[in-house]
């Protein structure tokens, strides 16, 4: 920043990672003149309108977020999949930029933004952090909403629980919010404290619908195994009977994670372990017909106790 600007707007600029408003320009007394010349020789630059970089070249990804927060006026914060980006919900950037607004605003878009109205935006916002955003809660509960499939609904709750971002209860009372929510029978029930100290919300899942319907044996949860001096753990292992069942996918592990699969499945392959792989819609969508092939390996293995959980399923056929 140059010299012959107020050090209230040095300091602010600093705070907002170089980015400032045309109205916070002004209200320090510098003048519209000022901030032309500046855009003019190029010391400056507009990023949105009435918003600028008080830098030249590229403005890193910090700036942009900052920038289109200002560009979006009082009461603006980032996010959906942007507040999902800067809490570490997702490892990825999201294309545009996402952001919510007071309901009883308007805001003119860019092709960068993505804006989103709320009536709740007040109790929305993180009292904290920089630049504004939604609370990872809230974030959470967005992506849950606004997801297309429940496969990527589910994902992002169970990203939030497996990250340690956030917990059940906070997630339940930020819910209990919302007088409005999609599917919100079903996150009822990934919520529920029954789930509670299971590893994954498909393991809760797995237990409840596939095994003891099936009179299925107990896996061992989570059985720690060592390969090349470290420790993993497989989600269900069926000691008695060789048997490892994985619950995985996007939900249960987000990011792709498949070499890494491969290599532990190999692994327990050499130890005589055959591994069964399942995701988030064959065990909520066809507990059964995992519920049979799992039974199929156990009975061929000496197991002779699993049953039928009706008379059309295909358990023991």
């Amino acid at each position: 920043m140059a010299r012959d600007l107020p050090q209230e707007l040095c300091e602010l600029a600093e705070d907002q990672l170089g980015v400032l408003s045309r109205a916070q320009i002004l209200q320090v007394g510098v003048s519209r003149g000022a901030i032309v010349s500046r855009l003019d020789r190029g010391s400056w630059q507009r990023l949105f309108p009435g918003v600028y970089a008080a830098f030249s070249g590229p403005p890193p990804r910090p700036a942009m977020l900052w920038a289109a927060v200002l560009h979006a006026g009082p009461g603006a914060m980032v996010s959906y999949q942007t507040a999902a980006e800067l809490d570490r919900l997702t490892d990825a950037p999201s294309s545009l930029i996402h952001l919510t607004v007071p309901g009883y605003r308007r805001v003119r878009c860019q092709p960068e933004l993505s804006i989103h109205y709320s009536l709740r935006a007040a109790q929305a916002v993180h009292p904290a952090r920089t630049p504004p955003r939604t609370r990872i809660e809230e974030t959470v509960l967005d992506l849950w909403e606004s997801a297309v499939s429940l496969d990527d609904a589910v994902s992002w709750v169970a990203r939030g629980l497996g990250r340690r971002l956030t917990t059940q209860p906070r997630l339940r009372q930020a819910a209990y919010a919302r007088s409005r929510l999609r599917r919100r029978p079903l996150l009822a029930e990934l919520l529920s404290p029954d789930a509670a100290g299971q590893h994954s919300i498909l393991e809760h899942r797995y237990v409840r619908d596939v095994e003891r319907p099936h009179n299925l044996p107990s896996g061992t949860r989570q059985a720690p195994a060592e390969r090349r001096g470290r420790t993993e753990y497989r989600d269900q292992l069926y000691e008695d009977y060789g048997l490892i069942v994985e619950l995985d996918g996007r939900i249960a592990h987000p990011g792709d994670t498949r070499w890494a699969d491969i290599a532990r499945d190999n692994a327990a392959a050499a130890q005589g372990l055959t591994t069964l792989r399942y995701g988030w819609l064959p065990v909520t969508g066809s507990a059964c017909q995992v519920a049979a092939e799992v039974a199929k390996l156990l009975t061929a293995r000496g197991y002779t106790k699993a049953r039928p959980c009706a008379p059309t399923c295909p358990v023991g056929r």
